[in-house]
């Protein structure tokens, strides 16, 4: 019986870095961008072997910007997944693109390919919060390219929104989330800003937090957030994530479920039989070492029970559904109320985590603290 399990490719090409990110991407020429899908491939295949013992249910092409690659690319890496990996039957496979960065041609190989699902970075629907991101559209091509995909047949189609940034109020966070779900997609995911250390909005607002919106309304825009999203028709199904019913991330799910999944690429992450791994960041050794997986691995660490028990307790609490304690004792033949008997006692009588049965989640005065409520859950705090 094969293992079910998740594919993760990285594509680390942009058309420009946007001021808050810090995730592995650049621009790239395009022949730097052949050689690197030519290198994907290749890791890819050498994955044959082990791809013997696994059911492929998503995939994932994350970056940078995936889009920013022609559609013939795109159909080739595919092509080398679904001939090395064993995929299920309807499996969910996601693109991440960018406005600005879509044509008609790309979305028609996308189709060929297997793509049912496009994860688009709108952002903000505001010219000037755009300019403000650094992001290299504007909301009247992101209109475009979304309604490029409607006309392709996509009918699971996800949008990014940024809040809590520079100058944002209560007022204005509601208009722009109230036009974005005019638009009606089926998944929507709210990223509070975070201010990642070695990017330029770090250097310009760390000093002035000032010019950011202040705790009490970063609080608010989160229950607003909840509140017109749930009127809308979607149910908020992990922290910063929210779907019509049927279309939550099957892919992301795979993080905070703790279950098996492989990343490719360079920087990319894996999680298979509780060992964590994750890829070179430094291209040329990516390049040179592609085909050679186990030498161009940067960490391997294998996870013990307790750290193992630590993860499923705070990714499991992201879920607003949370988690089982007879899952946790299926897993670990523990009970959970014994081996975090302190931690819940304590967040359950202050209201930070709440009790239905089988399961223990976050309250909603938990979730505006998620960071600390789940640090509880840690044995070496």
């Amino acid at each position: 019986m094969r293992n079910d399990l998740g594919l993760y490719l990285h594509i680390p090409f942009c058309m420009k870095k946007c001021g808050y990110c810090d995730f592995l991407s650049w621009k790239g020429t395009r022949e730097e961008q052949e050689n690197y899908v030519q290198s994907l491939i290749r890791e890819i295949e050498s994955y044959e072997a082990f791809a013997k013992g696994y059911k492929v249910s998503t995939v994932f092409l994350g970056g940078g910007t995936p889009s920013i690659l022609p559609g013939e690319q795109m159909e080739r890496i595919l092509g080398a997944v679904s001939k090395v990996f064993w995929l299920e039957k309807k499996p969910e496979i996601t693109v991440e693109m960018n406005p600005g960065t879509v044509t008609e041609e790309k979305l028609k190989s996308y189709k060929r390919a297997g793509v049912n699902r496009l994860s688009i970075g709108l952002q903000s629907v505001k010219n000037e919060n755009l300019r403000l991101l650094g992001r290299i559209h504007t909301y009247e091509e992101f209109l475009h390219s979304y309604e490029l995909a409607r006309q392709e047949g996509f009918d699971n189609i996800s949008i990014d929104l940024i809040s809590s940034i520079p100058g944002q109020t209560l007022e204005s966070w509601e208009e722009e989330l109230r036009q974005a779900i005019d638009l009606n997609p089926e998944h929507i995911s709210v990223y509070q800003l975070i201010l990642e250390e070695g990017t330029p909005f770090y250097e310009k607002y760390a000093e002035h937090p000032e010019c950011l919106p202040g705790e009490e309304t970063s609080r608010d825009i989160y229950i607003l957030t909840g509140k017109l999203l749930k009127e809308a028709g979607y149910e908020q199904y992990e922290i910063s994530n929210y779907a019509k019913p049927g279309y939550e991330s099957r892919h992301n799910l795979k993080y905070w479920e703790r279950k098996d999944y492989l990343g490719l690429g360079p920087g990319a992450a894996s999680m298979v039989r509780n060992i964590r791994m994750s890829n070179t960041r430094d291209m040329k050794t990516y390049l040179e070492r592609c085909g050679q997986p186990k030498t161009m691995r940067e960490e391997v660490e294998f996870l013990e029970e307790p750290r193992q028990m630590e993860e499923f307790m705070f990714l499991g609490l992201r879920k607003t559904r949370g988690v089982s304690k007879k899952e946790f004792y299926r897993t670990f033949g523990r009970e959970m109320d014994m081996v975090y008997e302190k931690a819940l006692h304590k967040c359950l009588e202050n209201g930070m985590l709440k009790e239905h049965k089988d399961r223990i989640f976050l309250s909603e005065e938990g979730i505006l603290v998620s960071n600390l409520v789940l640090s509880e859950f840690l044995f070496d705090k």
